[in-house]
Parts: structure tokens; C-alpha cells; sequence
């Protein structure tokens, strides 16, 4: 298999199980083979790009005659591979449980081919090369969803699903309008190409970037609104509680991800070299959009932590919980981004391995780094505990903490990987949320930021207290009567306990996990480098990211 065979292989993969399964409805066996067989093969796929990148560096396939900037390309770089990994990892387990989770009839039906294209949409948002494919991807993503939200087809679920369709179709209609603007002011969709562009705009005879500036906040909001950040996050606890809980997982732990993906590629890559001229802010001449972001997305950080982590405090069932939990959580994720847009605006160094990298921002490869990490621990450890719940409702008919109670003592398995994942989520050595936790205080610490800090104390301790909550009412004391009659199922249980053993055993490796958070970092603020990459015929002026520094 050749290198750039190698960067759509993960795509054809998936699509395909799409449409095999779609095919092959008449039969449930026949479509849950296929599923499960396209899955191990889709991370067959994603684990085969991943060595080619690492090994070659960034990988460029394009679809047509035509080299970029024209036609459709799609990159694979130490950015899009790290997002991909865990997220195919997560999407396949999660699919798993749903083989022993949604029953034969929706799966017959409907589940299969639509959680396949979910994927399909995923796949082709961390590798796609323009932006408005970036869009059409989102789409058939969203659209997948859409109707797995409302798969019960109740009045809850249908009026989460509602609320999640119009909210998400304001959204992409706002995404499209801000890339038919930004085509009209530079001249281009692909992502290499307008970073060139907006490097040295009187090249290419573009004579403000007023418009850019706009535009990128709108783009913004639909990737806030897409990622659940407050003050965006009104769809999440609906749609997650009404989704089954497969969906959840992977909405949580890899759907939500796209979002941040989306604002580390253009905000970090594509919008960072632009000179905003009379627009920059005091101080900072020279400076591009990321100085008028770097604070908006502190504030809704914190909000996020703050928001997410007091109300899943006071959740009375697990998934109503882990619901707020994901707004909070979403929060420590965009924190160190926030600090890495003050890194390379203010020029921020920090300590090694992250100073070390020629032209970028020390503070601003350790904040990307933070991020990544963070987004990993989600990731495992949110899908997880996603998983356990449904695995817990099937087996006694209920979330309620108040009808559950001595979990530990009846199922103890699935109660273990239910703990293994929840103090993954509040930090707990060796686990993966421990180095995450540390990255982001150690991104304040450099920053120098006591709000960040501040911020990232106070969500720590929020989450400690909500799990210790739900772990002493759901999982301590004497069975209840529901939870006397648990009878767990094997499968659902054994997917639980993998993704509660990869938190573990990521964060025992955590080693060659950081170097590649650290690569996927440096890919990300590396303009230049990633402009070579995509083009390499192309002269430009583009930057890195951390070269306003």
C-alpha cells in the first residue's frame, strides 16, 4: 500500500461497512459481521496511517488531477493521525457495546450503516485538506447523529433531537455563509493555500482582512456550539441523555472532538500568520486573530468548568451526571488553549521538550500538547463511563442514584471499570488524567494566568466531588432491591473494562503517548511546515504558528 493510498484507506474503510451494512439489513447476523469486521478494519486502517506518518512525515493524497490548491485533498500530519487514533479506538468500542446494548430490531433497521456514517463524517474531518469539505463532512456527521439522538423515538428523545437538529442546522448554515465569505475575501478553500494567502495578503492582491476577522468568529461560535462550550452547550445533556448509550460514548468521546479539532487547525494553523494591520490590538502589532480569541476562550474555559462541574454535582441519575460532567470537562481542554494563543501573541517560552522547537512558542506547543492529552483522557475515560451507565440501566432499569446502591458488591467487575475511569477523569496517578490534569496546570503555572489556575483548581475539585458522590450513593453499601436482581451482560462489561484498562495503560506508557501529543502540537502551529507539505512547489510567506511571536 502505497503512502497516499495509505491517507484515504481509513475513509474507504469505513464507508464502505457503511454501505455493506446498509445492504445487508435482511439479515442481523450477516449486518453484525460486517460491522464488526469493518471496525477492526477501519483501526487496522487508522493504525497503518498512523506508522506511515510517523515514519514519512505529513501524507497529502489528491483526488483528482488537479494539485492543490484545486481540487480535493486530503492530509494526514502528526495533528490529524493523534485526533484519529483515539477517536477510531473509541468509535469501534463503543460500537461493540451497541452489538449487545440496541436491540435487533434497531439494528436491523437502522443503527449499523447510520453509526458507520457518523464515523465516515469523523474520518473525513481530521483529514480533509479544504475547508469546505471540512463542512460537508460535518455534515454527514451531524446528519448520522441526528437521528441516532432520536433513535427511542420518545417524547424526551424526540424533542432533544429537535433541539439538537435546529440548533446544529443554524449552526451549519452560519459555517457555510463564513466559507463563502472567506473564499470571496482570499480567493481559496484549501487550508494550506489561504494560510499562504493570508501570510503575505498583498501577494495575492487582497487588500484587507477585516472581513477575515469577522468571519473567523463566526466560524468560531459554530465550533464552539459543535464542541458543547458555554455558553454553546445548551444541546449536550438532552441530546446525551436522550441518545442510547453507544451514542453518548461516542458523541462524548469522539464527535465532540471534531470541534476542537476544527479550531486547533484553523485558528492555530490557517488564521495564526494573518497581520490584522489596524486591527491588531493595542501592543500587539503584527499580531493575528488569536489575540482577540486567546480571551474569549479563557472565559468560556472557565465558565465551562465552572458551569459543567457544579450541576453534575447535583445530578440525581448517572447519565443526567455524566452529561454536565462532558460541559465541564469540554472546559479543560479549550483552558490550555486559551494559554496557547497567549503564548505565541506574548511570546511565551517554556521549559523543555516544549521550547526547544525552532520558532513556535514554547508555551504554545505545551498548551496544544495539554489539549491533545486532555482530549485523549476524555476520550477513554468519558466513553467509558458512558458505556458503564447503559451497561448499569439494562441490567436494573435505572440511572437513579437514589434506586441504586451496593453496585461494588453485586457486579464488581463492571463497578471497577466504572472506578478506573472516573478517577481517570479526576486526575488520579498513573492514570492517563493525572499528566493530562498536570499538563493544563502546568500550561496556567507558564502562563502565569491565576484565573486559568484558579479556574482548573476549582473544576479538580468539582469533579472529585461528584464522582466521590456518585461512586458512595450508586456502588457502596448494602444491594438494593434492583441491584440485587443485577444480571449483567458479558460483552457490555468486557468493552468497559478495555477502555477503563487503556486509560490505565496509557497513562503507564504515557511516554511515547506525549511525544506524539508534542508532534501533533508542533504539526499544528507548524504553518509553514504544512504548507511545504500540501503544496511543496509553493513559495510562501507563511509562518508558524508561534512566529508572531
Amino acid at each position: 500500500m502505497s503512502p497516499p493510498v495509505a491517507v484515504i484507506a481509513p475513509l474507504l474503510v469505513v464507508l464502505g461497512t457503511a454501505i455493506l451494512t446498509a445492504l445487508a439489513h435482511r439479515s442481523l447476523r450477516v449486518q453484525r459481521a460486517l460491522s464488526v469486521l469493518g471496525g477492526v478494519a477501519y483501526l487496522g486502517a487508522v493504525a497503518y496511517l498512523f506508522a506511515r506518518v510517523k515514519a514519512e512525515g505529513t501524507l497529502v493524497y489528491q483526488l483528482s488531477d488537479w494539485r492543490a490548491p484545486y481540487g480535493i485533498t486530503i492530509v494526514a500530519d502528526d495533528l490529524s493521525v493523534f485526533m484519529l487514533a483515539f477517536g477510531s479506538f473509541v468509535g469501534v468500542a463503543a460500537l461493540a457495546f451497541a452489538v449487545a446494548y440496541v436491540d435487533e430490531v434497531g439494528q436491523r433497521v437502522s443503527f449499523h450503516p447510520l453509526y458507520h456514517f457518523m464515523l465516515v463524517g469523523v474520518t473525513g474531518s481530521f483529514l480533509t485538506g479544504d475547508i469546505f469539505n471540512l463542512f460537508v463532512w460535518f455534515e454527514v456527521m451531524l446528519m448520522s447523529s441526528y437521528v441516532l439522538v432520536v433513535f427511542y423515538s420518545g417524547p424526551e428523545h424526540t424533542r432533544a433531537a429537535l433541539q439538537y437538529v435546529v440548533l446544529n442546522l443554524v449552526g451549519s448554515a452560519l459555517m457555510l455563509v463564513a466559507i463563502g465569505g472567506l473564499y470571496a475575501t482570499t480567493g481559496t478553500l484549501n487550508m494550506a493555500d489561504m494560510a499562504r494567502r493570508l501570510a503575505d495578503p498583498a501577494a495575492f492582491g487582497i487588500t484587507t482582512l477585516a472581513p477575515v476577522l469577522g468571519l473567523s468568529v463566526v466560524l468560531f461560535v459554530v465550533f464552539a456550539l459543535k464542541a458543547g462550550i458555554v455558553p454553546f452547550h445548551w444541546w449536550v445533556p438532552a441530546a446525551y441523555r436522550a441518545a442510547p448509550a453507544p451514542v453518548s460514548a461516542a458523541l462524548a468521546g469522539v464527535v465532540k472532538k471534531v470541534g476542537i479539532y476544527a479550531i486547533i487547525r484553523l485558528y492555530f494553523t490557517v488564521f495564526a500568520p494573518a497581520d490584522l494591520g489596524e486591527l491588531a490590538l493595542p501592543g500587539l502589532s503584527g499580531s493575528g486573530p488569536l489575540a482577540y480569541f486567546g480571551p474569549v476562550l479563557l472565559v468560556m474555559a472557565i465558565a465551562s468548568i465552572l458551569l459543567g462541574g457544579v450541576a453534575a454535582v447535583n445530578r440525581d441519575r448517572i447519565d443526567d451526571l455524566l452529561a454536565y460532567s462532558s460541559v465541564g470537562q469540554v472546559g479543560f481542554i479549550v483552558l490550555p488553549l486559551a494559554l496557547a494563543a497567549f503564548g505565541i501573541v506574548a511570546g511565551v517560552d517554556a521549559p523543555a521538550p516544549y521550547g526547544d522547537v525552532a520558532g513556535v512558542s514554547g508555551l504554545a506547543v505545551l498548551g496544544v500538547t495539554a489539549a491533545l492529552v486532555y482530549s485523549l483522557n476524555h476520550g477513554l475515560a468519558k466513553s467509558a463511563l458512558f458505556l458503564a451507565s447503559g451497561a448499569i440501566h439494562d441490567a436494573t432499569g435505572t440511572s437513579r442514584l437514589d434506586r441504586l446502591g451496593g453496585l461494588a458488591e453485586r457486579a464488581p467487575v463492571l463497578s471497577g471499570g466504572f472506578f478506573v475511569a472516573a478517577i481517570g477523569l479526576v486526575g488520579i496517578p498513573p492514570l492517563v488524567g493525572f499528566f493530562g490534569k498536570f499538563l493544563v496546570f502546568d500550561a496556567a503555572v507558564v502562563a502565569g494566568s491565576e484565573l486559568a489556575l484558579g479556574g482548573a483548581l476549582a473544576g479538580a475539585i468539582l469533579t472529585i466531588t461528584y464522582v466521590t458522590r456518585a461512586w458512595n450513593r450508586g456502588f457502596w453499601g448494602t444491594p438494593t432491591e434492583v441491584v440485587d436482581a443485577t444480571h449483567t451482560n458479558r460483552t457490555q462489561v468486557a468493552v468497559v473494562v478495555v477502555l477503563a484498562l487503556a486509560v490505565v495503560g496509557v497513562g503507564v506508557a504515557f511516554d511515547p503517548v506525549l511525544e506524539a501529543a508534542i508532534e501533533g502540537a508542533t504539526a499544528a502551529l507548524d504553518t509553514q511546515g504544512y504548507v511545504d507539505a500540501v503544496n511543496p512547489d509553493t513559495t510562501s510567506s507563511a509562518t508558524s504558528g508561534g512566529g508572531h511571536a
